[in-house]
């Protein structure tokens, strides 16, 4: 096989690896949503209230301002909520 043929397959490999890349963090955020109170202690996505700086800052399993992305529609389905909830209670799985 000559170079030329090498370089133009590369090429196009690379492009359609970054356009894929590329399209795939706007349709995950389309899919997800934060759902807050149904994460455990320290492995919570992000936002745990005042004085945390990130993800896995929660001090309690199901902190009621600590979130994590669950797939669009399954906050309600694990008992959690869109919104931040005060204090921390294991949630009610809602069928």
């Amino acid at each position: 096989m000559s170079n030329s043929i090498i370089t133009l397959g590369a090429a196009a490999a690379a492009v359609l690896a970054a356009a894929t890349v590329a399209a795939t963090p706007a349709a995950a955020a389309g899919e997800k949503e934060k759902c807050y109170g149904v994460s455990l202690k320290g492995k919570n996505d992000c936002a745990a209230g005042p004085g945390t700086s990130c993800a896995g800052t929660s001090t309690v399993d199901y902190q009621g301002n600590a979130w994590k992305y669950v797939a669009k529609g399954e906050c309600a389905k694990l008992g959690g909520s869109l919104t931040a909830l005060k204090g921390a209670k294991k949630p009610t799985p809602r069928g």
